[in-house]
């Protein structure tokens, strides 16, 4: 799963596609020190399991020719082509850093977890405001994004 940063140029992004919330959650904790948290587990994930970009090159792909002929008889001839491959660049390492990520932030106490966007009325009626402590969630809990980058959870009645 990829994480999102509860960073402000980075929420931007999802606050005009109204995407849920996903991070990694421990209720009653800060927001701040979710922050401080997931910082310190993505560098303890890279000192661990240090990227490893690796380039390969994807083969050529070869469209054969073909031939086209009208009702006259009269044909015409294509002939067949390659599709260069390409070259890509991949870090081998990205799935492990990841659970090597998830696990210590499990070890924190956090767990991931994706927290759906507020209905519309439900944003609308909600006052301005910014989470700063992380409540319990329940089946009724959906999150507002805020234009400034922060986001307020919501439980509904």
């Amino acid at each position: 799963m990829k994480h999102l940063r509860l960073y402000p140029t980075l929420l931007a992004v999802f606050v005009l596609g109204c995407a849920p919330l996903e991070t990694y959650y421990k209720p009653g904790a800060s927001v701040a020190m979710l922050n401080r948290d997931t910082t310190a587990c993505e560098v303890k994930a890279l000192k661990d399991v240090p990227a490893s970009f690796q380039v390969r090159r994807r083969p050529a792909i070869f469209v054969p020719g073909n031939r086209s002929c009208d009702a006259a008889g009269n044909c015409t001839g294509y002939q067949g082509y390659y599709i260069p491959g390409g070259v890509e660049s991949y870090d081998p390492n990205l799935a492990l850093r990841g659970r090597v990520e998830k696990q210590c932030m499990a070890d924190k106490g956090y767990a991931p977890v994706t927290i759906p966007p507020c209905p519309d009325s439900v944003a609308k009626a909600a006052p301005t405001a910014a989470t700063s402590r992380l409540p319990n969630l329940t089946g009724k809990s959906c999150v507002i994004r805020n234009s400034d980058g922060t986001f307020q959870i919501v439980t509904r009645g």
